[in-house]
């Protein structure tokens, strides 16, 4: 089966997107699929290429096309962004038309809409919702496109957008659960990742967008024990300069971003940890399917998760412990409550680890080629 994956988007890149298409084309591929990843050029994020930045083999292959890249100063940022987005798009799909495939995969719209009016074997893996969006979602009907969703209740939006139940599945993200099972002592990755042997250490790795709660963590990191210390992975310069304004006792260290390979060391650094997303907003409630998530599981650490539908797909009492979502004192108990109960952390982290066998990007890939075919 010959697979183009178009993505129209910066590649690579700092952002989750880039790691779960990474790992999509690279599951798809190890399960017998010829695929094709198609990128416009970009402004890089990084010198390094996809598959050495994303530390994956090279069982597929790569097209970049020439695309214009340009910015616009406010208040035209968005329009230069949506302008060239659309550039793009078109010269991905010009590319799409001169060639054959089986099917066509993208997450991106754009593309989609354009090969709609062309192509009768388009596959939209959809992570949002939007309603400004609907001139898409309408086509896509129209067009019978098969619609892969992150989360059931993506699935259950784009069913009463009108989308036949055939043509929709749920099938979530994912993780290689090999890539954290790294065999050295919680010291030895302190020591590799610099952090104090003498603390008890509470981690959040990941995006700082103001939905993923990170605010309401630091919060509710001033009224923890003396010897708790919260750790944050990720974000820029400017979203950390925002956060560290409401640390106000020092009570949480920001490392900021750092390559995904680091990641398993500071997840195997951890005493526990901590999905504080919020709970207004429909991405955060219903629409996620955090890498993050499939990545602590699989790290064999105790978890601590606001109580969101979007979660509960995943995590239950028995792999994990909820708190009320925005709720800072909640959150400090609750990670109180799982430092100072070992049973219990012991209990959900060996439940979770055992669960996430069923969320790797392998079962992912198998799952996608079922409902291909």
């Amino acid at each position: 089966m010959k697979i183009l994956y178009i993505a129209n988007q910066r590649l690579p890149t700092e952002k989750a997107y880039g790691l779960q298409i990474a790992n999509t084309c690279q599951a798809l591929a190890k399960n017998g699929v010829e695929l094709t990843l198609l990128i416009p050029s970009r402004n890089q994020s990084s010198t390094e290429g996809i598959f050495t930045h994303y530390h994956i083999a090279k069982t597929f292959e790569i097209k970049q096309l020439y695309a214009p890249d340009f910015n616009s100063p406010s208040p035209l940022t968005r329009l230069a962004f949506h302008l060239k987005n659309i550039i793009s798009a078109l010269k991905l799909v010009r590319y799409a038309l001169a060639n054959q495939y089986d099917f066509i995969y993208s997450r991106d719209e754009w593309p989609l809409y354009f090969l709609s009016f062309f192509r009768n074997n388009l596959i939209f893996e959809v992570h949002k919702y939007s309603s400004i969006r609907k001139i898409f979602y309408r086509r896509f009907i129209k067009a019978n496109i098969g619609v892969i969703c992150i989360s059931n209740g993506l699935k259950n939006k784009f069913a009463n957008l009108g989308f036949k139940t055939d043509n929709l599945v749920t099938i979530r993200d994912a993780v290689n659960p090999e890539e954290f099972a790294i065999n050295i002592s919680m010291t030895e990755a302190r020591n590799h990742v610099k952090l104090p042997l003498d603390k008890k250490i509470v981690v959040y790795s990941g995006q700082l967008f103001e939905w993923k709660g990170v605010a309401n963590l630091i919060i509710a990191a001033q009224d923890l024990p003396l010897d708790v210390l919260v750790v944050v992975v990720g974000g820029g310069d400017e979203e950390i300069a925002r956060l560290v304004l409401l640390d106000r006792n020092g009570r949480v260290e920001f490392i900021g971003w750092r390559k995904h390979s680091l990641i398993p060391l500071y997840l195997r650094a951890a005493d526990l940890l901590v999905l504080p997303n919020k709970k207004d907003g429909d991405l955060s409630e219903f629409y996620t399917s955090p890498l993050k998530m499939f990545e602590y599981m699989a790290a064999g650490k105790p978890i601590i998760a606001t109580d969101l539908p979007s979660l509960r797909e995943v995590l239950n009492e028995q792999n994990a412990f909820f708190v009320v979502p925005g709720d800072s004192v909640a959150l400090a108990r609750g990670i109180t409550m799982v430092l100072n109960n070992a049973m219990l952390a012991d209990r959900i982290s060996r439940q979770a680890l055992q669960e996430v066998k069923n969320y790797t990007w392998d079962i992912r890939a198998q799952q996608i080629l079922d409902f291909i075919k």
